[in-house]
């Protein structure tokens, strides 16, 4: 087999494997791939994710002495580390200025050293992009929200739209520009940013100066606060806003040209900036934001949802899988806004198309298949809550009414003639009280040792008792009524706990009656939510026209 020829069989390994494998970034094992033409060619995969045979990657390194101990990149990225800490992006944005040939004041000599020995070797824009790489990857591992993601990179530009060669495209928290620099990435657009954190935004500056791209300007500051782009109209607007944050400003704004939706309230901060997204958009312009999924529902947004809705702006929500976030595995939603070409009213026969493809997996297809879209006309969501969750509107288009329907009837049918079988045969005994006679304390029973404890309640561990009884009887309302505080909470009475003296063949009578009271209301308990289920279907089946009543 030669060098670079793909092994039929056998594992196969990604580029980020075959970076974690050598100890090097992905943008490292990119550039070997155009330098050495001896690299293994892919084995399958398709072109924007190949595959390669292990054993041919693992032969490869071995001939050329990679990932043998530790890299030049991975020395420079710990050395950074070092000096740096928690302020990485600053250490970034200085060896961006060095690699730029800007200056690089405070730059230490030890990491200026590593980085002219890096780029003897490589590319510049590979290595900015490989320390780029690590910083985003050191992110997702922490859980920060410091960048956005691959994976939410990856979904927002599948659902940008195609652009001109000459539109404008604006991020107003941009961060360090990873989402900016790769939406529309085939358009040579002019793309213009805002960051509050300094370093981040020198560096996505920089980086895109790099990467050789021209038209692009990042600058700092608060985009609520002083709004560096006033009078920008974007053709896209892309925004990953900071989430959960209450102190945005609001005091500051509450009567600025931006709120042409209604002001939002302290709470709903991801509302303030999804209209300050909308209010940088030219005519016919679109806006991707992503959102929590909470603001979908909230109370306290409700207004402004609703205006959204009634006007036709809002045109799609892509409910996105678990774990498309850094941060956190929640849900996370995309709303997709357009802003009318003319002023115009409520447009009743437009619809909001609904997305979810939260049961796929995080790097899965974002195709999404006809039963996770449904396409629901804005005079159904304009209701109390103007709830914009794509689950809850794809659940009742995507139903089986009339099959669901059968099928709970005849589940509750079954499960009722099972219950009536439950119930235990019962007599008349002799008559209340007649058994606090003959009564014998659970504490007598545990010296005794014919009880034990496994957990709260005590169960038995000696033939002459049977755990059903026993466990029947602690139940009782005498038993209960101790164990129950004058608050309602109920801890078991270990020293106060009694029950009734009597025979083992007595006992296991009591136990076998008392297993079929317990058997009977967990049936009871079943019926109570099949019959819930039931009647759910029922009623939304007959108001939605899936269902009708027979003649």
């Amino acid at each position: 087999m030669t060098d670079n020829a793909a092994s039929p069989d056998g594992p196969y390994v990604t580029g980020a494997e075959i970076a974690r494998l050598a100890g090097v970034t992905r943008a490292a094992v990119s550039n070997w791939r155009r330098r050495y033409e001896d690299f293994p060619a892919p084995a399958r995969g398709a072109a924007n994710s190949p595959l390669y045979a292990l054993a041919d990657v693992q032969r490869w390194l071995e001939k050329q002495h990679k990932g043998q101990g530790v890299s030049p990149e991975v020395e420079l990225w710990q050395a950074m580390r070092t000096v740096y800490g928690e302020q990485m992006l600053s250490g970034l944005a200085a060896v961006a200025a060095k690699l730029s040939g800007e200056s690089a004041a405070g730059l230490p000599d030890e990491i200026a050293v590593r980085v002219r020995g890096l780029t003897d070797g490589q590319e510049p824009v590979d290595l900015v992009n490989g320390l780029t790489e690590r910083f985003m990857d050191s992110a997702r591992r922490t859980g920060s929200d410091q960048v956005t993601s691959e994976l939410m990179v990856r979904a927002v530009c599948h659902f940008a739209p195609e652009l001109e060669s000459d539109a404008t495209v604006f991020d107003p928290a941009c961060g360090i520009g990873v989402l900016l620099l790769s939406v529309a990435a085939g358009a040579d657009a002019r793309r213009c940013g805002q960051e509050l954190d300094a370093d981040s935004a020198r560096f996505a500056q920089l980086r895109a100066g790099l990467l050789g791209r021209s038209g692009v300007s990042v600058v700092a500051g608060d985009s609520l606060r002083a709004d560096a782009w006033p009078d920008l109209r974007a053709r896209l607007v892309v925004c990953d806003p900071p989430a959960g944050v209450t102190e945005w400003g609001r005091e500051d704004l509450l009567l600025d040209s931006r709120w042409e939706l209604g002001t939002p309230s302290k709470a709903e901060g991801e509302l303030a900036w999804l209209q300050h997204a909308y209010a940088h958009t030219a005519p016919g312009g679109e806006v991707i934001m992503v959102m929590p999924a909470s603001v979908a529902y909230r109370k306290a947004g409700r207004r402004i949802r609703a205006e959204l809705v009634r006007r036709g702006v809002l045109r799609q929500v892509v409910a996105l899988p678990p774990g498309t976030a850094t941060s956190h595995a929640l849900p996370v939603h995309l709303w997709c806004l357009r802003r009318p070409d003319t002023v115009r009213g409520m447009d009743t026969g437009h619809a909001v198309r609904m997305i979810d493809l939260t049961g796929n997996s995080p790097d899965g297809s974002l195709r999404p298949r006809p039963d996770q879209v449904a396409e629901v006309p804005l005079v159904e969501l304009l209701d109390e809550t103007v709830d914009l969750t794509p689950g809850s509107h794809l659940r009742a288009r995507h139903r089986d009414y009339p099959a669901e329907y059968a099928a709970l009837k005849e589940e509750l049918t079954k499960e009722v003639h099972r219950l009536a079988a439950l119930l235990p045969e019962l007599m008349e005994g002799g008559g209340p009280g007649s058994l606090d006679g003959v009564m014998t304390g659970v504490a007598d029973l545990a010296r005794a040792g014919l009880v034990t404890y496994s957990g709260a309640e005590p169960v038995s561990v000696s033939d002459q008792l049977d755990t059903d009884y026993l466990k029947g009887f602690l139940r009782g309302p005498a038993n209960a009524r101790r164990s129950t505080s004058i608050s309602g909470t109920y801890r078991f009475d270990a020293k106060g706990a009694r029950v009734p003296r009597m025979g083992i063949d007595e006992q296991r009578r009591y136990g076998s009656a008392f297993r079929a009271l317990s058997a009977f209301e967990e049936g009871t308990r079943k019926v109570e939510e099949l019959s819930r289920r039931l009647a759910e279907v029922a009623h939304e089946g007959l108001t939605t026209g899936a269902l009708a009543p027979r003649e």
